[in-house]
């Protein structure tokens, strides 16, 4: 053979060769993808037209201290069509029904649903939308239509559901209740006790269901039954009442309409157990009109003025360095400290007055001067003092967003030589008005102080799963003698003092006002000044039930200014509106006497709904959404009008009702 033919038959021979091989690859892959990745590309080829797709399960419900309803999901449901499932024999039979029953549902002709539905099956659109964002009653209604009465194999239907969390109560509480909110990022979160207890209560567990992708971002459930049911979350009790929170919110309102001011707050806590009974935090928009707008309560930290005198009274008097008849020089209403003067407010000054009186009064001099005097040599004495009241510490409570309260020392960044005399009447430190309600309430307390706390219960249904109790911060904060001591000057402030326009001779206040600038750092400040008005107290004076504070920020300074006229005002309508609404008994109720009242009244409406199936029952004077829970419930069309509890009925209590039958509810 000549070497050229040799050459070619070796390079044949090569080719064949390489051949060969890739086939033997080719077949290896084959066997590869069938039997050892098979179930992976399988898996992937499903994931594409099948998913499990996660149901959200329903948020438990949050509860005032009475059980009515604060915050709830409602379901809300979509209605489509998979208009090429049904057979062409059923279509053609039912179609016209169906379009009849939409008609009657929408008000829109019948033919128009004929033409749109065909127009779908020809399109072959397995995904047309009848109905959206409809509530319960609607979506039962609808489901039942001829067609859709079919199901999903049969009739083609395809019920979507998503939750939204309402207010029935409207703004009640609201930033302390928490709703749902937004970033940037399109991410929920959730202020207030709703965020609070999210995971470990509220948020339930998450169900799953099969469904099949029949076109592009278009899923349809496979079978009318879950894969995995979802778990409701559980229900929260809390400590508010929904009674003294309308009267502390309108409150508020009014005085904060009236003097044009930026923000306020108010919290009514009682005093034996740190129950949070109102907690309104009302900010002013561009347009002037007033809302929920930040937990100021919570989370605005601050410098609180001459509501802090309390503190530097008490720690004096512990300290042994004064006692209440100790007389204090206030010149003609202005002294110099290192350089810097104090000015009171009472032109020409107080001259010499005692230490009681100077609270009574409260004149900054007074303050400046004793606790200068007494503690410039060593002010960590009366820093620790106030530390010792665990006043430099947040609460730690359960709601998100705390502020932090700043009490300096020497070696603080903000220490200088006048900040001792600074402190002592409220400036140089920072509190929120939580933190210092919670002083007040100690001294209310005779002493004990408590955990401000915003949650009672936690329910599954009627079966309770956690109880709160209180957490105590502080047994005893001082000596029996000086609470008493300054329990007296606190009554007498309001008696003869700076409150004394808020006297009445009916029911007892006892309290401290606070006039504090704000931004006086700033350079415009002289042009136009700003204030802080506060005033913190408790009710009755002799044998306190509840202590509230009331802060307004800002208000208008040409209708006035301070915490006597404006913040006091709403102290004295909230005590005077509780005497009269809400009467104060002599002892605290008990734990086990609250919990059977929310228990009658659970009881109460479960018997209304058990016992009225056809007849009419009055439901004025419940909080509207367990009225329509009610109404519904029995097939009437419930429209309502306003927000809140249930002042009307369109239907008489006793009237025979028929199915479907509408009835008008208006709430306030």
């Amino acid at each position: 053979m000549a070497v050229k033919e040799k050459n070619i038959l070796n390079r044949l021979y090569f080719i064949a060769g390489c051949m060969f091989i890739f086939a033997l690859a080719v077949v290896f892959k084959l066997l590869s993808i069938q039997f050892i990745q098979g179930d992976k590309y399988r898996e992937l080829a499903e994931e594409r037209t099948i998913k499990n797709v996660v149901i959200p399960a329903n948020r438990g419900n949050v509860y005032s201290v009475n059980g009515n309803l604060l915050a709830t999901s409602v379901p809300k449901y979509d209605i489509r069509i998979d208009a090429i499932t049904p057979k062409a024999k059923v279509f053609e039979k039912e179609l016209k029904s169906l379009a009849d029953s939409l008609s009657k549902f929408s008000g829109k002709p019948s033919s128009y649903y004929q033409k749109e539905i065909r127009k779908a099956r020809a399109n072959k659109n397995r995904y047309y939308l009848l109905a959206r964002d409809i509530g319960y009653s609607d979506y039962l209604r609808i489901r039942n239509f001829p067609l859709l009465n079919l199901g999903a194999f049969k009739g083609g239907l395809i019920v979507e559901q998503t939750t939204k969390r309402e207010h029935p109560m409207g703004g009640v509480a609201e930033r302390t209740i928490g709703y749902e909110r937004f970033d940037e990022n399109g991410n929920i979160t959730r202020p207030g006790l709703d965020g609070a207890y999210s995971i470990k209560y509220l948020r339930g567990t998450n169900g799953l269901r099969l469904k099949q992708k029949i076109g592009k971002g278009q899923w349809k459930p496979i079978a009318d039954y879950n894969q995995v049911e979802p778990k409701d979350g559980y229900d929260l009790y809390t400590t508010i009442s929904v009674n003294i929170q309308d009267i502390a919110h309108h409150a508020l309102l009014q005085q904060l309409e009236y003097y044009e001011a930026e923000h306020g707050c108010v919290v009514v806590m009682e005093v034996a157990t740190g129950e949070i009974r109102a907690i309104s935090n009302l900010g002013r928009t561009k347009n002037g009109s007033y809302y929920e707008k930040l937990n100021y309560a919570v989370g605005e930290s601050h410098e609180p003025g001459s509501t802090f005198k309390l503190m530097a009274l008490m720690a004096a008097l512990e300290d042994k360095v004064v006692d209440t008849s100790t007389v204090i020089d206030t010149k003609n209403g202005r002294k110099m400290f290192y350089g810097r003067p104090i000015n009171d407010s009472k032109h020409g000054g107080y001259g010499e007055i005692s230490v009681a009186r100077s609270m009574e009064v409260s004149s900054n001099i007074a303050f400046a001067s004793f606790i200068d005097d007494n503690y410039s040599a060593k002010p960590e004495k009366f820093v620790n003092r106030l530390k010792s009241w665990s006043l430099d510490k947040p609460l730690g409570l359960s709601i998100l967003g705390e502020g932090i309260p700043v009490i300096p020392g020497p070696g603080h960044e903000i220490w200088s030589k006048n900040a001792l005399p600074s402190m002592a009447y409220g400036y140089n430190l920072r509190l929120t008005p939580l933190q210092t309600l919670t002083f007040y309430n100690a001294v209310a307390n005779n002493g004990v102080m408590v955990k401000p706390t915003f949650i009672k219960e936690v329910r599954d249904l009627n079966k309770s799963i956690e109880t709160f109790d209180k957490t105590i911060i502080n047994n005893k904060i001082c000596s029996d003698k000086t609470i008493q001591e300054v329990q007296e000057i606190l009554k007498n402030v309001v008696v003869r003092g700076t409150g004394r326009s808020l006297y009445s001779p009916y029911f007892s206040m006892a309290g401290k006002t606070g006039t504090a600038k704000t931004e006086y750092w700033m350079d415009d400040w002289d042009d136009n000044p700003r204030y802080v008005s506060t005033f913190a107290g408790y009710f009755p004076a002799e044998k306190p039930k509840y202590s509230c504070i009331v802060i307004i920020h800002k208000p208008s300074t040409k209708k006035g200014y301070y915490g006597a006229d404006v913040s006091g005002p709403v102290f004295k309508r909230i005590a005077q509106k509780i005497f009269t609404d809400t009467p104060i008994i002599d002892e605290v109720e008990t734990l086990e006497v609250k919990h059977a009242s929310v228990d009658k009244e659970f009881d109460s409406y479960y018997k209304t709904a058990q016992t009225y199936k056809t007849i009419m029952p009055n439901v004025v004077g419940l909080p509207l959404m367990d009225a329509l829970a009610l109404l519904e419930n029995m097939g009437l069309k419930v429209q309502i009008q306003g927000v809140g509890i249930v002042k009307s009925q369109s239907l008489n209590k006793g009237l025979k009702i028929k199915k479907n039958q509408t009835v008008v509810i208006q709430a306030s």
